[in-house]
């Protein structure tokens, strides 16, 4: 056993609304610059619908992901290290710019400054990349104003996957994705990189220049080391690797590390509006992801990938970790965790596509929420626990149709989760509404306590129904985030150079070029021409800031909620 942590995500999509929030504050902090003004490191979809870039999920035309060969081994969808140098000065297999979309402003000096006359001006849209007048036919969600309709199933590759296993199965899957979506239902899906335990587009890289931390897994670009050959992006099955056509650099979601080395959760939960984010740590065994990743049938991938987890509170597991160098705070945290919580002692939240073998750390909690105004539209009560049980496999959204999501077309786990969400809401029901008919024997009467045969059918027990439902409707900021703090060991080999050009994002012609700009999601790392600012000291005072109480007087110098000087 060699035990590793990884910054692990579960996001409930229940609760999101689809307002973008987090698309826009992730976009404002790490992609307002020059060369990726098409890129969002976090985008929302709607499903039904092609995605972004569109249809990524085709890995017949992508190449994304990993695949066994002949023998059972792993090996690149998009081909063994032969086929990479062959290929290394033309790789055609990538998104072009329409299936992404091509960035758009408007003219908007034609409104302020047209003279007088009886005719409106307009704003005629132009292109970020080429500055000359444009026709907006994409964007990263375009499919939101499509809302399910006919034309957004039909270009969804889940669905035709969906259609093409009930006809290998001679189930009726098929009509029930056609029927269901005729009724216009759709739920959205906010997606970042998943920052696998077996990257495909770390494997793609000739350069080396993409890695995995070993302390906190997050996958990241050496900037220095990028040549620019793109196979990261072909390799990537989720096409949450962009290349900045300025620079000739591959970007990526950096899970916002300095950050979370100082406690702080990610730009897009922190803004999140829904709150559906969960940011924590878990541990797994590194010996083990290699044969998890290379189960011969596809539909035992998420219960291989869960045997790759580890109890934090199994005392031959922390013993273990202790002897692998993790810390003692990261080892608690790994314990108190609500990925943990909501992915291996709930089974609540699944993985995004396993069949690409990537093993992600990124995990869903499915919707449920539509069975429930269906059933109270059809006049039943819809939190009732027979009538959420019995309607499970009725769904408006299909359960083949969340299983080609979540979980390679396997439908079990994804009834499972569902059976678990519908016994904590009916139980929880009955909890809150006891003793509430003014029952002349008194709220304590046995006919007013809650059914414990509700958690029961799901395997669960009445304390372990309350534990969830605290975990994803009244969890507070601290249970939602369970993040360490980097090591102080580590801090100084985490701070950036003092060296002007010692930062591969700020140098001249990098792609940091922002000026300094202050704000709730931490200043900038430092200019050119300056010692720049220390990562950790910089995000510690950002902390303060945005964790306190009250604040400070402008131009006190004050940090927030304290009487210390801010560091700076």
């Amino acid at each position: 056993m060699r035990v590793l942590a990884q910054i692990a995500m579960v996001m409930n999509l229940d609760k999101c609304i689809g307002c973008h929030t987090c698309s826009v504050t992730c976009k404002q902090t790490w992609t307002n610059r020059s060369g990726v003004e098409y890129v969002w490191f976090n985008n929302v979809e709607t499903r039904p619908g092609q995605g972004y870039p569109r249809r990524y999920e085709d890995q017949e035309k992508w190449r994304g992901g990993w695949e066994l060969n002949r023998r059972g081994a792993l090996k690149l969808k998009s081909g063994g290290r032969f086929h990479a140098l062959a290929t290394i000065f033309s790789n055609p297999v990538l998104p072009g710019i329409k299936d992404y979309y091509e960035p758009w402003t408007y003219e908007y000096k034609n409104l302020t400054d047209a003279p007088l006359g009886d005719d409106y001006p307009v704003a005629e849209p132009r292109s970020l990349i080429s500055g000359k007048p444009m026709k907006i036919e994409w964007s990263s969600n375009w499919d939101d104003n499509l809302g399910g309709g006919a034309q957004s199933v039909a270009a969804d590759p889940m669905v035709a996957q969906a259609e093409e296993r009930a006809r290998e199965t001679a189930d009726r899957a098929a009509v029930q994705v056609k029927a269901a979506f005729e009724q216009t239902f759709m739920f959205y899906l906010p997606r970042i990189c998943e920052h696998c335990l077996n990257p495909a587009c770390v494997a793609a890289c000739p350069s080396g220049a993409m890695y995995k931390r070993s302390e906190d897994g997050i996958v990241l670009v050496d900037q220095d080391q990028c040549r620019g050959w793109r196979k990261c992006v072909t390799g990537c099955p989720y096409k949450k690797v962009y290349f900045n056509h300025r620079t000739g650099k591959a970007e990526k979601c950096t899970l916002c590390y300095p950050r979370l080395e100082v406690g702080l959760p990610t730009v897009c939960s922190e803004t999140c509006v829904g709150r559906l984010r969960y940011l924590g740590v878990v541990l797994y065994d590194a010996d083990k992801v290699t044969a998890a990743a290379s189960v011969p049938d596809e539909k035992d991938l998420y219960e291989a990938q869960l045997g790759i987890l580890l109890d934090p509170a199994d005392p031959e597991v922390r013993r273990a970790a202790e002897r692998d160098g993790i810390p003692h705070d990261w080892i608690e945290a790994a314990r108190r965790s609500p990925v943990h919580a909501l992915v291996s002692t709930y089974r609540v939240a699944l993985p995004l596509h396993p069949e690409y073998r990537t093993l992600p750390m990124v995990w869903y909690v499915p919707p449920l929420s539509p069975v429930v105004d269906a059933l109270s539209g059809t006049g039943h009560d819809g939190e009732d626990a027979g009538n959420l049980f019995g309607a499970i496999d009725t769904l408006r959204i299909p359960l083949a149709y969340l299983a080609e999501l979540f979980t390679a077309g396997e439908v079990g786990p994804v009834r499972a989760a569902l059976e678990r969400l519908a016994a904590m809401r009916s139980y929880m029901r009955e909890v809150n509404l006891a003793g509430s008919d003014n029952n002349l024997a008194g709220p304590d009467s046995p006919d007013d306590l809650p059914d414990a045969s509700i958690p029961a059918r799901v395997g669960m027990t009445p304390d372990g129904i309350e534990d969830m439902y605290r975990l994803l409707a009244l969890a507070k900021y601290d249970e939602r985030y369970v993040i360490p703090t980097a090591a102080l060991g580590d801090a100084r080999r985490l701070e950036e150079s003092a060296v002007p050009d010692g930062c591969g994002l700020d140098r001249p012609g990098g792609p940091g070029m922002v000026p300094p700009n202050p704000g709730p999601f931490g200043d900038d790392s430092g200019r050119y021409g300056e010692l720049p600012l220390v990562t950790i000291e910089n995000f510690h005072a950002s902390r303060r800031r945005q964790t306190a109480d009250d604040m400070p007087a402008i131009g006190s110098g004050e940090a927030v909620g304290s009487g210390e000087e801010e560091e700076r």
